[in-house]
């Protein structure tokens, strides 16, 4: 199945196709960022179904309201066949506000394109978004108040009750819609703009300290995960302090405020590699404790790559980030090293995906 992604360069866009790599890898996924509209006819030629996530959220009122619009007519006009759409909604249409207006007549002009096809239509109206890789005062107040967490300031804010949707969770939406059709509303979950700020600022307490805090709620998971994208690369390794005495050494490793996991120790030999994998939900903490190693990662569709060289000598911890691919190479000799996950294995559901960090970008 040949599914095309619009606005696959945007914050939803690139969690989808992720998504889509790790879990349906029978879907052919088709990006078209926004350099590549010019060639949309070419890009939706021959695709079985569009989820079409591509829309303007900043701007003047009119361009907003216009422009949204415009997308999708571009979209309808670029297709050849008939194929299933997949739309991006958002449940403020009906608010009256221009973006409203303009996803709401965004949404009409694909429904009635699909409707004369006589092929389905989906229609995922989002709450507010968040996860990994938001952008700071652009995408969402979470991802502000991430940054400004991990910058050591203290925002001001005016607290309401907000619902809140995991970015994994709104890309789940959208894939489910390939097989359905009518109007979708993910269930976000009921929060509030201080709790999310007080949340982020347990977290850096709790962190800074390479404790990891009390993250056995699938919302708390998402908003540390979210955290610790915001903190990488800068904020790796996390230094432990060995304690010593005539005995030997003593390294406090892992100190989680919740959840027990998995560890384990493994032997590397020289110049052996493990790892080659990513994660979309799940903590994985390396420490090495005796050797030298290189841990890599590599951002998932990208060919950003960061490494860090570890050493048994000065103990530190890198927590591997979501959705960033990575692995671990032995040097100068066989490297010992501890591996923690915050959830035991399931081998139903490992949520470990396979991936070369120096494959380059996939999609």
């Amino acid at each position: 199945m040949r599914v095309a992604v619009t606005g696959a360069d945007g914050f939803l866009g690139w969690h989808l196709r992720v998504r889509a790599k790790a879990l349906r890898p029978d879907l052919e996924v088709v990006p078209v960022a926004r350099p590549d509209w010019p060639r949309l006819p070419e890009l939706l030629a021959g695709v079985d179904a569009v989820i079409h996530v591509a829309g303007i959220n900043r701007d003047t009122d009119e361009v907003v309201r216009d422009g949204n619009i415009s997308l999708a007519r571009d979209v309808v006009a670029a297709v050849d066949g008939a194929p299933r759409v997949v739309y991006a909604n958002s449940v403020q249409v009906g608010n009256g506000s221009p973006y409203a207006l303009g996803k709401a007549g965004a949404a009409d002009v694909l429904a009635e394109a699909c409707t004369a096809w006589g092929s389905a239509f989906t229609d995922v109206r989002l709450p507010n978004l968040f996860g990994e890789h938001g952008r700071s005062s652009y995408n969402s107040f979470v991802a502000t108040f991430a940054a400004a967490a991990v910058a050591g300031e203290s925002p001001s804010i005016t607290d309401r009750p907000i619902g809140l949707l995991h970015v994994q969770n709104a890309a789940q939406a959208l894939l489910d819609g390939l097989t359905g059709s009518g109007v979708v509303e993910p269930e976000p979950h009921a929060t509030s703009v201080g709790e999310v700020w007080d949340t982020f600022a347990e977290f850096r307490s709790v962190y800074r300290g390479a404790d990891v805090p009390d993250v056995t709620d699938a919302f708390r998971l998402d908003l540390f995960n979210t955290y610790r994208a915001a903190m990488f690369p800068l904020g790796y390794p996390l230094p432990l302090v060995p304690r010593s005495d005539q005995r030997g050494r003593l390294v406090e490793s892992i100190r989680s405020h919740g959840a027990g996991g998995q560890v384990f120790v493994s032997t590397t030999n020289d110049g052996f590699t493990r790892g080659e994998h990513f994660h979309l939900r799940k903590i994985e903490r390396f420490v090495v404790l005796a050797g030298r190693a290189e841990i890599a990662l590599r951002r998932e569709l990208t060919d950003e790559v960061v490494s860090f060289v570890v050493s048994g000598d000065e103990p530190v911890a890198v927590d591997m980030p979501t959705m960033w691919t990575h692995n671990i190479t032995a040097l100068d000799g066989e490297a010992t090293t501890l591996f923690w996950t915050n959830e035991l294995y399931d081998p139903e559901a490992p949520d470990t995906y396979w991936e070369d960090v120096r494959a380059g970008t996939r999609r």
